[in-house]
């Protein structure tokens, strides 16, 4: 696709959701993995007994930049297979607006991402686009984390 027809293609779907991911399970063995890559070793996160006893979820919890940090796996850009934008060279991403964590993401949990179109526009011979990254917890009221995520696209 060109990047004229892909800029028209999302231009029509503003406001709307245009991704939901399938459910993924959050392990502590992926916990405890983002722990060891940023050395962030708080019990809340890799302790389970002591999670258990003193914690209010009861079970250890994972990290909030964990949850953020699978935007691009669970948005879908990580598999050169299937292009979520097809005729593109790059994905950048290029930021984050805004960002939350409402909700825990319990060990064991289920979790999927939903994805609005916020907006889209030309910037700079690319398409800039901000989307509202919304992680849902399986059984859960509350989102795990919101954020604004800006993506340009290069063809």
């Amino acid at each position: 696709m060109s990047q004229e027809a892909v800029l028209n293609e999302l231009k029509s779907q503003l406001g709307n959701l245009i991704h939901q991911s399938d459910w993924i399970e959050i392990t502590q063995e992926k916990i405890d993995a983002f722990a060891d890559a940023t050395e962030d070793h708080q019990w809340i996160h890799i302790d389970p007994s002591k999670a258990a006893e003193e914690s209010p979820f009861k079970a250890t919890i994972a990290h909030g930049y964990f949850t953020l940090s699978l935007y691009p796996k669970l948005r879908g850009l990580v598999d050169p297979a299937t292009p979520v934008f097809p005729g593109t060279k790059n994905i950048i991403n290029y930021g984050i607006n805004k960002l939350r964590f409402p909700g825990p993401v319990i060990s064991g949990s289920s979790i999927r991402a939903n994805c609005t179109l916020i907006s889209v526009e030309e910037v700079k011979g690319s398409i800039e686009l901000v989307e509202e990254y919304s992680v849902e917890v399986k059984d859960q009221d509350r989102p795990a984390c919101v954020a604004e995520c800006i993506m340009r696209l290069y063809f």
